[in-house]
C-alpha cells in the first residue's frame, strides 16, 4: 500500500475534527442515536402496548389453540380439567371431610370456587414463565415485553369463558335460575382480570431472573387455595373458634376469596350479602387497582433487562 493510500484510510477511519473531545453520550445526542432496547417512558410504554393490542389478542388465541393441540380431546380439556378438580375436591372435602354441611347448593358453591380460583392460579403460573419460557421471542423481536404476561392472562380469561358455559349448565341443573344479579359477573371478572394481570407481571419479572421460581409456585398456589375458601365456607370454619380478629380479616380480605365470594353472590341464590365480607366491592376494586398499577410499573422498570444475560 502506498503512503498516500495509507494516509487516506487513516483519515476516513478517524472521527471528524469537530467530534474531538466529545463523550460517547454527546456524540450519540449530536447524531440522533438512541440506545437499542432502552426503556421508554411510562406513557410511551403504555402507548406502545396499546398499539400492539391486536398482537396481544392474536398471540393469546394462538397459545390457547396450541395448548391442547397434541391431546386427542383437544379443547375439551379446557373444561374437563377444572371439572375433574371439582369432582376430586367434592369427594374429599364434601363427602369424606364433610365441608358441605351447612352450605346450601354445595355443588354450585364448589364449582364456582374452583373455576374462579383456577383463573387466578393459571394466570400467575403462566405469568411466572412469560419471559423465561419465551426467550427466543424476546431476543428476536422488539416489542413491549408486557405484551407477554398480558397475553397469557387474556388466554386464561378466554379459557375461563369456555368453563363459564359449563358452570351455567351446572347452575341450571341445580335449580339456579338466571337473575339480574348474574350481570355482576362482568364487573367482578373485570376486576379479577386486572388483579391477575398485575400479579402475573410481578411474577414475570421475578421469574425472568429466577427460573426455579416456577417449580416453587405450585406449592404456594396450593396453600393460597386452601386459604381462599374454595372447598369450604370461611365463615363456617371460623365459627365458634377462638381465632384472632386479624386472622379473620386476612382470610376474608384475601383477594382470591374476595373474587370467589363476589361470583358466588352473583350466581347462587342461597349465597346472600350476609355471607360477604364488609365492603367487599371496595376490597375487590382496591386489590385490582393496587396490583394492576404496582405490577405494571414493577414490570416496566426492568424492561431493558429482559432476555439479557
Amino acid at each position: 500500500m502506498s503512503e498516500t493510500t495509507h494516509d487516506s484510510a487513516v483519515a476516513m477511519s478517524a472521527p471528524p475534527a469537530s467530534d474531538e473531545g466529545l463523550s460517547p453520550a454527546q456524540r450519540a445526542q449530536k447524531y440522533g442515536l438512541a440506545q437499542s432496547g432502552a426503556r421508554p417512558s411510562l406513557p410511551d410504554y403504555v402507548r406502545q402496548l396499546w398499539q400492539r393490542r391486536h398482537f396481544i389478542s392474536a398471540f393469546a388465541s394462538a397459545k390457547l389453540t396450541a395448548q391442547y393441540s397434541q391431546a386427542k380431546l383437544g379443547q375439551v380439556w379446557q373444561v374437563a380439567t377444572p371439572l375433574l378438580n371439582a369432582l376430586v375436591y367434592y369427594l374429599i372435602f364434601g363427602l369424606l371431610i364433610g365441608t358441605r354441611k351447612g352450605i346450601p347448593d354445595f355443588v354450585p358453591f364448589l364449582v364456582t370456587g374452583v373455576f374462579i380460583f383456577t383463573f387466578t392460579q393459571s394466570s400467575v403460573m403462566a405469568g411466572t414463565r412469560a419471559i423465561s419460557g419465551n426467550l427466543g421471542l424476546v431476543r428476536a423481536l422488539h416489542f413491549p415485553r408486557a405484551c407477554l404476561p398480558v397475553s397469557f392472562c387474556l388466554m386464561q380469561l378466554q379459557q375461563l369463558l369456555f368453563s363459564m358455559g359449563v358452570l351455567v349448565l351446572i347452575l341450571l341443573g341445580f335449580g339456579q335460575m338466571p337473575t339480574w344479579s348474574w350481570l355482576l359477573v362482568l364487573p367482578a371478572l373485570t376486576l379479577q382480570f386486572v388483579f391477575n394481570t398485575g400479579l402475573a407481571m410481578v411474577m414475570a419479572r421475578l421469574g425472568s431472573k429466577t427460573p426455579d421460581l416456577a417449580q416453587l409456585m405450585p406449592f404456594i398456589m396450593r396453600t393460597w387455595m386452601y386459604a381462599s375458601g374454595v372447598m369450604f365456607s370461611i365463615d363456617l370454619i371460623l365459627k365458634g373458634k377462638d381465632v384472632p380478629h386479624f386472622v379473620e380479616v386476612l382470610l376474608n380480605g384475601n383477594p382470591a376469596a374476595v373474587y370467589i365470594d363476589l361470583m358466588r353472590f352473583a350466581l347462587i341464590d342461597s349465597f346472600t350479602h350476609k355471607q360477604l365480607p364488609p365492603h367487599v366491592w371496595a376490597f375487590a376494586g382496591g386489590w385490582a387497582l393496587l396490583m394492576g398499577v404496582v405490577g405494571f410499573v414493577y414490570f416496566w422498570k426492568a424492561e431493558e433487562r429482559y432476555g439479557r444475560g
